[in-house]
């Protein structure tokens, strides 16, 4: 079967016959109608690649089939052939969106070529339209979810700064989508065209994190056999994302202050100084008020960096988000793995909404992948949650700090999956007996189903009493 369908409209049989086996040759799928209206039925329901068409039709002529193509498809191209040219028809069918234009008796290999490039044309300009439309998605306003007070003023702040040159601080816990904000000022702002380049400044080691930043000549130091330029000159027009940045070592700080002052650097073992334009945006997951009074962290270079703070809120402060974000991450993971789930159950919401999420959108966002990956009805459900979710949701109803359920010193180490089941059973068990040993009573009491407390019961060989 061939990769391209193309759809020939013409009234003259022996053009549709010679063109159908010219087109087979070339390998080509090839479908002919007689008549413009039946193509155009056709057209609206059916995958096609290409469209050749004769201009003059009774009942709808070509430029009219082709101005009808255009409102339900803009990719695929559409070529006039025509024994009655004429300069006027020739310019209102380009005027229409034509992609070419040919005169009877046409030259066979000239046509070839441009049906070739027509398709070409049409699968480059379908992927950079879907590049630009995942562009947006993955790093402009698409990702950042929330509609709450905290997350609308997070958008305001983007735009009011996305087109300035100031220097951008980003602080929050680990998980917050600090990156994501990152990027979306990047995305929103003049310099999208150009690089974003991030550097997690706590996961270089420190003999490496200048070379990194600022590149080497040749010879600098064993191994630097060649020059190299570093991440600032890489980001240069663009945008230098500083994740961690309180954990640059405290010679390297010096120097990176020197540059934003100066906006020029010394590959190192360079002489020459090398100037760039760079946005810079830094982040932090400390108290870096903190981290400036110990001494880790430079003042100086501290009031350099903050001069447009953004303070990312945990997900505990914008629970009214919390149920918009897990259907995103539900759809997208649903499309991700080919999985038919369509939505979550109103008992597993309700779960996902009270839990405290220590590890802030990115756990929700793995919950919601490991329940979509789990789940094998159309609904995520409670039994497709982690344990431990269901268990710190319980304990808090009780009036149990979060604290106090931990069982082990993590100290020593520990299996996560076999401690997490060693205290669902007890959960379980004391759940049956405060209700006396009816099962449904102590499965409604813990947000289970019947059917899942009798899995539990015969997984962890509870005796009944």
């Amino acid at each position: 079967m061939s990769e391209y369908n193309i759809v020939v409209v013409d009234d003259e049989v022996d053009m549709r016959g010679f063109l159908e086996i010219m087109l087979t040759k070339e390998g080509y799928g090839v479908t002919t109608f007689a008549s413009a209206v039946t193509a155009l039925e056709y057209l609206k329901e059916s995958r096609f690649d290409l469209v050749i068409t004769d201009l003059r039709m009774p009942e709808m002529d070509g430029v009219e089939l082709l101005k009808a193509i255009r409102k339900f498809n803009t990719d695929a191209p559409v070529i006039m052939v025509t024994a009655y040219a004429s300069v006027d028809t020739a310019i209102e069918a380009m005027k229409s969106g034509a992609y070419d234009y040919f005169n009877k008796p046409f030259n066979v290999e000239e046509i070839k070529l441009n049906i070739a490039k027509a398709l070409k044309y049409a699968e480059l300009s379908k992927e950079n339209r879907l590049l630009k439309k995942d562009f947006k998605s993955r790093y402009g306003f698409a990702n950042l979810v929330g509609t709450g007070v905290k997350m609308t003023e997070i958008y305001s702040l983007i735009m009011s700064v996305a087109n300035t040159k100031s220097t951008v601080f980003i602080t929050g816990e680990s998980g917050t989508g600090k990156e994501l904000v990152a990027r979306a000022i990047h995305f929103e702002s003049n310099r999208k065209s150009r690089p974003f380049v991030a550097i997690n400044c706590g996961a270089i080691p420190e003999n490496l994190i200048e070379s990194e930043l600022f590149g080497h000549q040749k010879g600098a130091f064993t191994g630097a056999v060649s020059n190299k330029p570093g991440l600032v000159e890489e980001a240069n027009g663009g945008t230098l994302f500083l994740d961690e940045i309180t954990e640059l070592p405290q010679n390297l700080q010096v120097k990176f202050l020197r540059f934003i002052q100066e906006r020029n650097f010394r590959r190192v073992g360079g002489t020459a100084d090398i100037c760039v334009d760079i946005r810079i945006i830094a982040a932090s997951n400390k108290e870096v008020e903190q981290e400036v009074s110990s001494g880790a962290f430079r003042k100086d270079l501290f009031y350099r960096l903050n001069v447009i703070r953004v303070e990312m809120p945990t997900l505990k402060e914008r629970r009214e988000d919390i149920a918009l974000l897990a259907t995103v991450f539900m759809e997208k993971y649903a499309a991700e793995h080919g999985k038919k789930v369509v939505g979550i159950t109103g008992e597993a919401m309700g779960l996902i909404e009270q839990y405290g999420y220590p590890g802030n959108v990115r756990e929700l966002e793995n919950v919601l992948e490991r329940a979509v990956t789990l789940e094998a009805g159309e609904r995520i459900t409670v039994e497709s949650l982690p344990a431990h979710m269901r268990i710190s949701v319980t304990s808090a109803s009780k009036g149990v700090d979060a604290d106090e359920v931990s069982l082990y010193d993590l100290d020593d180490g520990l299996d996560l999956e076999a401690s997490l089941e060693e205290y669902e059973k007890r959960i379980i068990t004391e759940a049956l007996s405060r209700a006396g040993g009816v099962k449904k009573k102590a499965a409604e009491s813990l947000g289970l189903s019947l059917r899942s407390m009798r899995y539990k019961i015969d997984k962890y060989d509870i005796r009944k009493n």
